[in-house]
Formats: structure tokens, sequence, C-alpha cells
């Protein structure tokens, strides 16, 4: 009887181990499946980028504070239903915020979270320009204006009325701000649209033209033609406010070519009463620099055709001469108060205006062809190169 029990006993403790150890199993085999179907770790998704974005220093704070009559929140409402307006594109909403690294008077612009210009101003005074023709001075701390680099003077507010009647043009700050942002929007401008902002318009457009649009796009050119076309529009600030013109010559060339530069020749030859009216100086004429007719020659003899499109093959120390005498001509137009306007042959001038921003940026290069034939021009003076043959 003590053997059967002892192996009674002996046959129960190893069932209970026996037991345990499958309880064991079990329960790491459910932890591993557990820990398989554990959903793997989130993330948030970072906020999309602003496109435009103005920073500000602690000092230009009040500026913005609607509670403190900050001005400038309405204005940048005003520009940009102006841009609008000129230009023909939606400019995008300015996301505002403090950055307390810039210095207190300092501001930031930035695009799609980059800056691209900035500006440092004074904080309780008001910047006094010289439009150029004032030959008094001021009392004032010495500067520049940011947007136009014209001399300028930071003035106290009491000292207004004196720059004033001495000639002198007086801004606040919130000018100051709005006049840069403006001008970077404007010289940015072909940054601000893709397709969804191109698809807009032609949605637009389409209400009142169907059958343009609808022939136009994808049937003779994609999407993204039509929005490289507008961008490089936009780039020259060239308006594209008329979009009905822009459509209308894209659907009349696209069937002949589908090289985007020169689609852009055409619709720019096609927008010439835009163009010449925006570079008509206040007298009505166009103030223009021309080209001498052996440079010109020279220039198009230098274009050469390959798979990937037209290229100009000039030599660099030719190049560099008509730049050097384009910017001696240049001279001539501070006394005129205008803006620098070159004009040639449309055969070369998209190639040349690439040239020329190389040296001179922001340069405006047009054709006869997008100058209209009732325009005034004067001929301010000819680039010429002393060995033009």
């Amino acid at each position: 009887m003590l053997s059967a029990t002892a192996g009674l006993v002996a046959y129960l403790v190893i069932q209970v181990e026996r037991a345990k150890i499958e309880e064991e199993r079990e329960l790491a085999l459910q932890q591993q499946k557990k820990a398989q179907e554990k959903p793997p770790e989130s993330f948030k998704p970072l906020p999309p980028i602003d496109v435009l974005a103005l920073e500000v220093g602690y000092g230009l704070i009040p500026l913005v504070d609607v509670e403190q009559n900050g001005e400038l929140l309405e204005r940048i409402k005003s520009i940009r239903r102006q841009i609008a307006q000129e230009v023909g594109i939606v400019v995008p909403s300015i996301h505002i915020q403090d950055n307390m690294k810039l210095k207190p008077g300092a501001y930031s612009i930035l695009l799609k979270g980059i800056e691209i210009d900035s500006g440092d101003l004074m904080v309780n005074h008001l910047l006094a320009m010289n439009p150029g023709n004032v030959g008094e001075t001021i009392s004032g701390i010495a500067t520049t204006e940011p947007t136009y680099g014209l001399e300028a003077y930071w003035i106290k507010p009491a000292a207004r009325e004196e720059a004033n009647a001495k000639g002198f043009t007086v801004v606040d700050l919130a000018t100051v701000m709005t006049t840069h942002l403006s001008d970077v929007i404007r010289r940015h401008a072909h940054e601000l649209v893709g397709r969804q902002e191109v698809q807009q318009l032609l949605d637009t457009l389409k209400v009142s033209h169907p059958k343009v649009v609808e022939e136009l796009v994808p049937n003779l050119i994609s999407l993204g033609g039509v929005v490289r076309v507008i961008q490089n529009l936009l780039q020259e600030q060239v308006p594209v406010r008329d979009m009905l013109t822009v459509v209308e010559t894209l659907a009349d060339w696209a069937a002949t070519t589908k090289k985007l530069d020169i689609l852009t020749e055409h619709v720019r030859q096609a927008l010439a009463r835009t163009i010449s009216s925006f570079y008509q100086a206040g007298d009505g004429q166009l103030h223009v620099l021309t080209l001498d007719q052996r440079v010109e020659k020279k220039v198009a003899e230098s274009l050469q055709q390959t798979d990937q499109g037209t290229f100009l093959a000039i030599e660099p120390a030719y190049a560099k001469s008509i730049m050097d005498d384009l910017a001696v001509k240049m001279e001539d137009y501070k006394s005129l108060g205008t803006q620098p306007l070159l004009v040639c042959s449309a055969q070369i001038r998209s190639h040349l205006r690439k040239l020329a921003d190389r040296f001179i940026p922001g340069l405006a290069v047009l054709s006869y062809d997008e100058i209209v034939s009732s325009a005034k021009i004067q001929i301010v003076g000819t680039v010429e190169v002393s060995d033009a043959d």
C-alpha cells in the first residue's frame, strides 16, 4: 500500500508539473500573438508648410496686433486683392507669426518654409526716402529702403513735415513692409501657381467659354503644359488676367508645336496690348534700349538647335561685352525714372533675357512683336560691341 500510495503521489505530481508547463506555454503563445497583432506605432502627420509666411521680431508685433490698432493684417488683405486684380492669380493666405530669434525690428518673408527676403526696420520711426531728385539733406539715421534700394533716413515722427517739405517721401513701418511683401510676391508669382491653381483658372473660364477649354485640355496640351506656360509668363511679370487670350492662343498653336517656350512666345505676342501698357511710362511712351544690328545678328547666329531645344552658344567674352555696354546704357534710365526695357527680335528674345538675367536680374526684355503698333517708342540708347562683325 505504501508503494501504491507513493506511485500515485508521483503520478499526480508529474501531471501537475505537466499542466503547469502547458499553461506557461499557452500563455507565452498568447503574448506572442498579441505582440504580433499590436498595431505599429503611429506618428501624427506634420502640418503642411505655409506657401507664404511672414515672421516678425517682437518690436513689430504691435503692427500685426489688432488690439493695438495694428494695420498690417488689413493692408496684406488689400495687396492680395490688388495682385489678384492686376496679375490674375489668387495669392494664398500669408501666415504671420513672431520669431524671437529675429532682432526687434527685423522681419523675414518665407516661401514654402525658406526665407527669400528680409528687412530690418527701426521701431517708433518713419522712413523718409529720397525719390532721386532731392538735393537737400535731412537729420536722421541713413539707411536703404528694402524694396527698391533707395537712399533713405530713419526719422522721428515729429520730423515728418520737415521731410515732406524738402521733397522726401515719408512712409510708416506698415507701408514699408507691405510694399516689400507685394514686390516679393510679384517677383515670385510663378512659384505660387501649380496644377491646382491653374485648374481653378480654367474652371472659371470654362463657365463662360467651355468650348475653348475643352478643346485645349487635354486634347492639344496637358494641364502640366498649361501650367508651365503660365509660370513662364508670370516669371517675367506678364499678367495672366486675360486667360481667354492665353487659352485661345494655346489652342491655335498647340497643334503646330509642343515646345512650351515657343508657345509662351506666341502667347506673349497675343498679349501685346497688355505688355505694352504695363511698361508705358507716365508720359505714355515706351523708353527702350535696342540692340545694334550687328550684335543682334551675332546673337541670332549663336543659336543652336538640339534634341533638347534651342540654346544660345555665344562666346563668354562677347556676352560679357554686351552686358557691360548694356549696364552703361542703363545709367540713362536714372534721369527718366522709368523701368529699364530692352527690345530685340522675337527670335532671340527669350535667349537674350536668360543671358541678361545672369548679369542684370529683373531686366525686362521685349520683342518688337510684343509692342502694339500704336505705342509711342523713345529709344534711350543702343547696345553695341566694338568688334561686332
